[in-house]
């Protein structure tokens, strides 16, 4: 990703420049990681700070949070505008909380509540309390299950987990992923903590993916667009979820905010995203909910 030697990566590590952990004797990266240091040597050749999963703030910059292309994509044109875009890679959940604790200016979510099949306005009323919001539309994505290729397991569906010969790995907590996969078992009176590899984490799609394409699990919570990138794995889809974008309605006027829609309802942004498989972005740019 970086396009540098084994070499400069260790050196990266001991300078505290790029953020690393180890499995016995192994040194492993999240890809939110390796997007945080690009994101701050950008940031760092613009003068500006960059945004940090651990440590988010609104004074410096425009912050987006949420992991999906399209928002980096968003924030690049927003840039050119002359706006600092920065973006927090972080999930659904944690991304509402900052956005009610003014931490972020733009929060994504794809948050499915198993009460109401209804995606994001039941979480976001509960986490922006008393907080007048507009919900956003960005696109529709299938979710589903990653498995070997082949599907050796004979994996069909939610069901599936409570079987004692299948090793999943799991998302982060408040990814919307694992809430999905939550709800489900919820639904099905099953605990997670009977599930093989449930308490094993990767950080985005294409971490758990990949982990299913070498072989370290049997199954993954996922969107199909990232098992159209990695080897060695089908994909089971089981849910059409929609993501949104959630601001608070008081910045709606805003220059920063203004741009951004302008940006998402340019015929420019529409055509990007418009052949890319896993994508439907018939809807996008329009308020779908005022909360």
């Amino acid at each position: 990703m970086l396009n540098v030697s084994k070499n400069t990566i260790y050196n990266m590590i001991k300078k505290g420049e790029l953020k690393s952990y180890n499995v016995g004797r192994k040194v492993r990266f999240t890809e939110s990681y390796v997007k945080a240091f690009m994101n701050q040597s950008q940031a760092g050749s613009d003068g500006q700070k960059s945004a940090l999963p651990d440590g988010v703030q609104t004074n410096n910059g425009f912050v987006i949070c949420g992991q999906d292309i399209i928002l980096d994509v968003l924030s690049n044109r927003m840039r050119s505008y002359g706006i600092p875009a920065m973006r927090a890679f972080i999930g659904s959940y944690d991304g509402l909380m900052l956005l009610y604790k003014n931490k972020v200016n733009v929060a994504s979510s794809h948050l499915w509540d198993s009460e109401t099949d209804e995606y994001n306005i039941p979480y976001i009323k509960r986490l922006l309390p008393g907080t007048p919001a507009l919900v956003i539309h960005l696109t529709y994505r299938m979710q589903g299950l990653y498995v070997r290729k082949g599907n050796p397991k004979n994996i069909k569906g939610w069901e599936d987990f409570r079987r004692d010969d299948i090793t999943m790995i799991n998302r982060e907590y408040g990814a919307g992923s694992r809430v999905l996969l939550d709800e489900n078992l919820k639904l099905l009176d099953i605990l997670g903590s009977s599930i093989k590899g449930y308490a094993t984490e990767g950080q985005t799609h294409l971490a758990v993916a990949s982990s299913v394409s070498g072989g370290e699990a049997d199954a993954a919570v996922g969107i199909e667009k990232i098992a159209r990138q990695v080897d060695n794995i089908d994909f089971i889809p089981l849910k059409k979820e929609r993501y949104d974008l959630v601001v608070k309605k008081e910045h709606i006027d805003s220059h920063e905010i203004r741009t951004m829609m302008n940006i998402i309802n340019s015929a420019a942004f529409k055509q990007e995203f418009a052949n890319i498989g896993g994508y439907d972005t018939s809807g996008i740019g329009k308020i779908i909910a005022e909360i």
